[in-house]
């Protein structure tokens, strides 16, 4: 890209304002694309200093509209990103914009593994240890001790992130642009990202079934069968018709009551518990 005066370029107040909107992320949510609006909401200052003309504008609103879901702490890293990304849209007439998403596609689910693990099931295990002796004692120091091991580090890499994922993005988007880095990129993300999915399904998600039979005497017990071939099986097997009904456009509310309703008679019919 070459530089000229006509050059968009974004400041500190621009990136100031990625960081403080990012703590909307979990306040306008729902089943369809979930974190979406939040990530659009943050954006804005960043859409209306890059670009002039209303319709850039709305393509790029529509970029950021849709699907989105990641681990709060870690989306300020993806704004960054995305932020440098769109800079670089706005001055290079021949980048491909498709890449922004594919980048958001590529790194949500790794860095919510990474953020849920380090954050939710780390740090929040660590500070709440380290205060609950206080507060079952009746200190104020407690819940306030808590709020400081918790908040200090989460912020600052919330921080860290907007700075150094523009920084990112600025220095390397146009090697990426060149070289094809992004589809590698993506594409090794993604297997991380699959993996990290996987091993969630196989701790979180709990599906078994009591169905017996009696031969010859001795019980045989259907789940026991399917540990001993293939452990975690029946999750499994929910996950994959859930994406398949995914995949053929199945809304996800009704995903959800007719779980609710497969579940109610199942319990009552005794087939999984």
């Amino acid at each position: 890209m070459t530089t000229n005066s006509n050059e968009k370029k974004l400041t500190q107040k621009e990136l100031n304002s990625i960081f403080w909107r990012t703590f909307t992320t979990s306040h306008a949510w729902h089943f369809e694309r979930q974190q979406h609006m939040s990530f659009a909401f943050a954006m804005i200052p960043t859409i209306k200093k890059l670009y002039d003309n209303r319709e850039d504008r709305i393509a790029a609103y529509k970029r950021h509209l849709e699907f989105y879901n990641c681990q709060t702490t870690m989306q300020p890293l993806i704004e960054g990103i995305a932020a440098a990304m769109e800079e670089e849209n706005a001055n290079n007439e021949d980048f491909d914009t498709s890449s922004i998403s594919s980048m958001k596609v590529a790194l949500m689910g790794p860095l919510a593994g990474i953020g849920d693990s380090l954050i939710a099931g780390t740090l929040r295990i660590i500070a709440t240890g380290i205060s609950a002796g206080l507060c079952m004692s009746g200190s104020l120091a407690g819940p306030l001790l808590f709020l400081l091991i918790y908040n200090v580090p989460t912020i600052a890499l919330r921080w860290l992130g907007v700075k150094y994922g523009y920084g990112l993005g600025a220095n390397v988007i146009g090697q990426i642009s060149d070289a094809d880095v992004m589809h590698k990129l993506t594409t090794a993300l993604s297997i991380v990202g699959l993996m990290v999915i996987g091993a969630m399904v196989a701790t979180n998600v709990s599906l078994t079934t009591p169905i017996a039979f009696d031969i010859n005497g001795t019980l045989f017990s259907l789940q026991e069968t399917f540990d001993s071939i293939f452990p975690r099986l029946l999750p499994v097997c929910a996950l994959g018709v859930l994406y398949a009904l995914n995949k053929k456009g199945v809304p996800v509310l009704t995903q959800v009551i007719g779980i609710m309703v497969i579940g109610v008679v199942a319990g009552l019919l005794g087939i999984f518990g």
